[in-house]
């Protein structure tokens, strides 16, 4: 029975969608498939790891009826990437396999029971929406995304946490070394304060999907899930238990001193510096008097390395030291001319990055010893 006959990219787009978070390798062999549903010219594609699932659909023509069932994702997804561009695909359900061909090509893949797939179970009511441009909530994302922790016991600094209070939603993400925040102003006013934790594979799908359009994304969160809905796609994630740190304690306020920094050049002296640091700790030293910056880093080897830079300061001389990948990331992740270093007069105390743009947002990163 064929029920998808369309040309390739028709099919191969949404299927790349939802393909991004089905893992190769899991318990429940079904999670490894796309549920693929028809309904009367609507075909919808899902795919879950339990914890995130993914939806979106198309319209193809042919006949109206109801029929699903799944496919290996990766296989089917290889498959059409495989086939010449500009070719129609049709997709049959042929004694328990999907059939594929296009002009003379054809495949049979293996399916297992659309009433196998774990599809999630929604909340039952999502108590607080909101609505923002996608562009904004990538920008947020892109802004603080780098600073969440990578499989820390504290299972909570695995993702980000996101607030809502009144006009504004702010995102906040740290790894206990490093702490990023970002906020944007909304239109409506969404009244008392909510947090929510979302899991990291989240936020990451979300930058992979997301487009830097005006296009809408609207945002509804429930007891224990959260949905987004933008471009005709739906993904709906279940949200992190505990407690987020208290990130306003992070974020000091006592700093004497400012030093603006191009923030190419600066980049790209780090860079040059790096390649000489250390490779387990990987620390460079930021050395800062009247009016310059001097990068430098040494190895077990006893090579060295050194940049200066030009800037405007005044003050006492400070010496610190830093992970020089915790400054590549901020500086990597921001579209600004320059940079501003606030710290104070103890070289022991975090250090505060901020940008003229956008005086929401803040980077503070703890000094290291070299």
């Amino acid at each position: 029975m064929e029920f998808v006959k369309c040309s390739k990219d028709t099919f191969l787009n949404p299927l790349q969608v939802v393909s991004g978070i089905v893992e190769r390798r899991h318990t429940l062999p079904v999670l490894a498939n796309v549920l693929i549903r028809k309904e009367g010219q609507q075909v919808t594609l899902t795919s879950t790891d339990i914890e995130i699932q993914i939806k979106t659909s198309l319209t193809v023509e042919g006949e109206a009826q109801s029929i699903q069932t799944t496919a290996n994702a990766k296989k089917l997804l290889d498959i059409l990437k495989s086939l010449p561009d500009g070719k129609d695909v049709s997709l049959k359900v042929v004694d328990a396999k999907i059939a594929i061909s296009s002009g003379k090509s054809k495949f049979n893949l293996q399916t297992l029971p659309a009433t196998d797939f774990p599809e999630m179970t929604l909340s039952g009511s999502f108590s607080k929406k909101l609505t923002l441009k996608q562009k904004a909530f990538k920008e947020l994302l892109n802004k603080t995304n780098y600073a969440m922790a990578v499989q820390d016991i504290r299972y909570y600094l695995n993702g980000m946490l996101m607030i809502l209070e009144g006009q504004n939603i702010s995102v906040v993400a740290t790894d206990g070394h490093r702490l990023a925040f970002a906020s944007e102003l909304l239109e409506e006013d969404l009244g008392e304060k909510t947090e929510v934790i979302l899991p990291r594979k989240t936020v990451m799908e979300l930058q992979r999907l997301l487009q830097d359009a005006d296009e809408p994304i609207t945002i509804e969160i429930g007891a224990n899930q959260i949905r987004f809905s933008f471009s005709d796609i739906e993904l709906t994630s279940k949200l992190v238990e505990g407690k987020f740190p208290d990130y306003k304690k992070v974020i000091p306020s006592d700093y004497t001193n400012q030093v603006s920094i191009d923030r190419v050049a600066y980049q790209q002296a780090l860079q040059r510096v790096s390649i000489l640091s250390n490779e387990k700790i990987r620390g460079v030293r930021c050395l800062i008097e009247a009016d310059a910056l001097k990068v430098s880093s040494a190895n077990a080897d006893q090579e060295n390395a050194q940049e200066e830079l030009d800037i405007t300061y005044s003050g006492e001389p400070l010496d610190i030291g830093f992970n020089v990948l915790y400054l590549l990331d901020v500086l990597g992740n921001q579209k600004t001319e320059n940079i501003i270093l606030n710290f104070g007069v103890d070289a022991s105390k975090s250090v505060l990055i901020t940008v003229n743009e956008d005086p929401s947002f803040k980077y503070v990163v703890m000094p290291m010893r070299i």
